[in-house]
């Protein structure tokens, strides 16, 4: 059996609706080791569940996304001047791929066509671990609300190194 193959681009108005169901489930599936059920329930509350919402944060956002098949499957938004990921979503079954960390790797070449020399994330617990494995530096741990919820993420950075592909 082979994987599926994946293809990697910027962020159409037609992935928005797909981008609200990655997010849902990430969330809701995706989080259960580490975080419980209230406060995922939080978390999937914090952003609608609908397609125009997504549609107005990639204007707001560069936005990219893992695609297969023509769906999204994963997505990365990202603020190019502050080099700020904001968020970084990939469909609970196909977590632990890869997807993510291509995602990532794109994102830093934009930095860097930027001029941008950090990259920076507010890592969920899920996420955390396997940045530090990647040479992310953990600038400490914080706290955040959402839905009257307290949910405990880390604020992690990286130096971008420009690799030739």
């Amino acid at each position: 059996m082979t994987s599926p193959r994946i293809l990697y681009r910027a962020a159409l108005s037609r992935d928005a609706a797909d981008q609200a169901e990655v997010f849902y489930h990430a969330v809701m599936q995706g989080a259960t080791a580490q975080y419980d059920l209230t406060q995922r329930q939080a978390w999937a509350s914090a952003l609608p569940r609908e397609a125009s919402a997504w549609a107005v944060r990639q204007a707001l956002y560069t936005t990219l996304v893992a695609s297969c098949d023509g769906r999204c499957v994963a997505f990365l938004e990202l603020d190019i001047p502050t080099g700020r990921v904001v968020t970084l979503y990939v469909w609970p079954t196909l977590a632990g791929r890869g997807i993510g960390t291509t995602l990532l790797i794109h994102a830093e070449r934009l930095l860097l066509e930027h001029g941008i020399q950090h990259i920076q994330i507010d890592a969920s617990l899920m996420l955390c671990e396997r940045l530090l494995r990647r040479g992310w530096r953990d600038l400490g741990e914080e706290w955040v609300e959402r839905g009257g919820e307290r949910l405990r993420r880390h604020h992690l950075k990286k130096p971008i190194v420009a690799v030739e592909t």
